[in-house]
């Protein structure tokens, strides 16, 4: 467990926490959204850019030899990380959004007119869209997993819409309006078992929690670097190798060729096949500091702090009372959407952010679920590890305030 003055030594480390918003010092609460960057990543960059800038894997002088090595040393470390048993395995991209438009992309010579699609009610519009695309593409069908009144998935829904039709299941491992953490293991061990491909949608868990691939077994698992304290613009795809070798090239260009003549082109081996174009070199190894960082910091420390901040700040939305808390999963991460009982969420919340105070307003691109929910949106806080109790009093305070002018 992270002691007060631990928490105020990594506070340290995030210097943009001590600025001042509308006069109030900042306290941010969006972090579901993108986290802030401790010094170490920054300086990683900053690194990069004074002492190794060069193009990776196409010279033989010393600057791209020096890139190269670090490159490949940052996929070593994401392997390790989330436990993939191959650097082949580890696809960088962009971010999740790439992620997962690269495999829906890929996947669409496997596809056939009444194939199924099993995604759930919760997901991101990131994991929706790609799959309406394929869908749109070879005529299969959509098919939705809906939720209980706590916001966790219907599993005895979710067993009776998978079937030998089912060819996919895409799934998140965290709402990022909810908070629910779903219980990916035993979905995809179920999917398996109907020859069906897997995707996780880690977006919101790589933060938060321990990911192991081999123990999910799911065929792919995505997330995003700027969910996890790295910097935007990077992000990782891992696949079974077996997996990642049915997908189709996403793009055309250098790196991702074997051979290449007017005639005809032969493709790369993993993970370069996948990975066209100059890459985001200086946010792959900010991506590996952060993972450092949060490694060094503990998961299991991680969690128990935000799980403190997530019971304290339930605890006092239900002193003041007049709050509708959006989701109540049993099984939840540090997401606390919420409503103020009679009065919209974008005015709330931008009475809250006049106080200093950054929280996410509106459907987080999550725009079916709240159709399901039958609201317009939520407020949101999500809570990282740097956090205080005492920004979480400060927050209580700026929703008095919202009461009692529109109330």
């Amino acid at each position: 467990m992270l002691s007060e003055q631990e928490i105020a030594n990594i506070r340290k480390d995030f210097p943009i926490l001590e600025r001042e918003v509308y006069g109030k010092t900042l306290a941010y609460f969006d972090n579901g959204a993108t986290t802030q960057k401790p010094l170490q990543v920054i300086n990683r960059i900053r690194d990069y850019y004074l002492n190794q800038n060069a193009n990776i894997h196409r010279g033989n002088h010393y600057l791209s030899n020096l890139g190269t090595d670090a490159f490949e040393a940052a996929r070593e470390y994401c392997r390790a990380h989330i436990h993939a048993s191959d650097t082949k395995e580890i696809i960088f991209t962009k971010g999740t959004t790439e992620s997962i438009n690269m495999v829906a992309s890929g996947l669409s010579h496997l596809l056939e007119e009444h194939d199924e699609i099993l995604i759930s009610t919760m997901e991101h519009h990131s994991n929706i869209v790609p799959w309406q695309m394929l869908c749109e593409k070879t005529g299969a069908k959509l098919k939705i997993i809906p939720l209980n009144e706590k916001g966790e998935l219907d599993l005895t829904a979710f067993e009776a819409l998978l079937n030998e039709k089912t060819k996919i299941l895409s799934i998140a491992h965290i709402s990022n309006v909810l908070g629910t953490v779903n219980p990916v293991n035993e979905l995809c061990e179920k999917a398996r078992a109907s020859h069906c491909i897997t995707l996780v949608d880690g977006a919101q868990a790589i933060a938060h929690s321990a990911v192991d691939v081999q123990e999910i077994n799911c065929d792919f698992y995505v997330f995003s670097g700027h969910k996890a304290y790295a910097p935007m613009g990077c992000g990782i795809l891992y696949g079974k190798k077996e997996m990642l070798e049915k997908l189709s090239p996403w793009q055309g260009g250098g790196e991702m060729i074997d051979q290449v003549s007017f005639e005809n082109t032969t493709y790369n081996e993993l993970p370069f096949r996948q990975e066209a174009g100059t890459p985001n070199v200086e946010a792959v190894l900010g991506m590996e500091e952060a993972l450092k960082y949060i490694n060094n910091t503990g998961l299991e420390n991680i969690a128990a702090r935000e799980k403190q901040l997530l019971d304290y700040a339930t605890s006092e939305m239900d002193r003041i009372g007049g709050i509708s808390i959006i989701g109540q999963a049993r099984e939840k991460a540090s997401v606390l959407s919420f409503l103020v009982d009679g009065v919209h969420p974008y005015d709330a919340g931008t009475i809250i952010d006049r106080m200093g105070i950054a929280v996410r307003t509106g459907h987080h691109c999550a725009q079916p679920l709240m159709d399901f929910l039958e609201i317009p949106g939520t407020i949101r806080a999500s809570f990282a590890f740097y956090n205080t109790f005492e920004e979480i009093d400060r927050l209580v305070q700026a929703i008095e305030r919202v009461k009692q002018m529109f109330l």
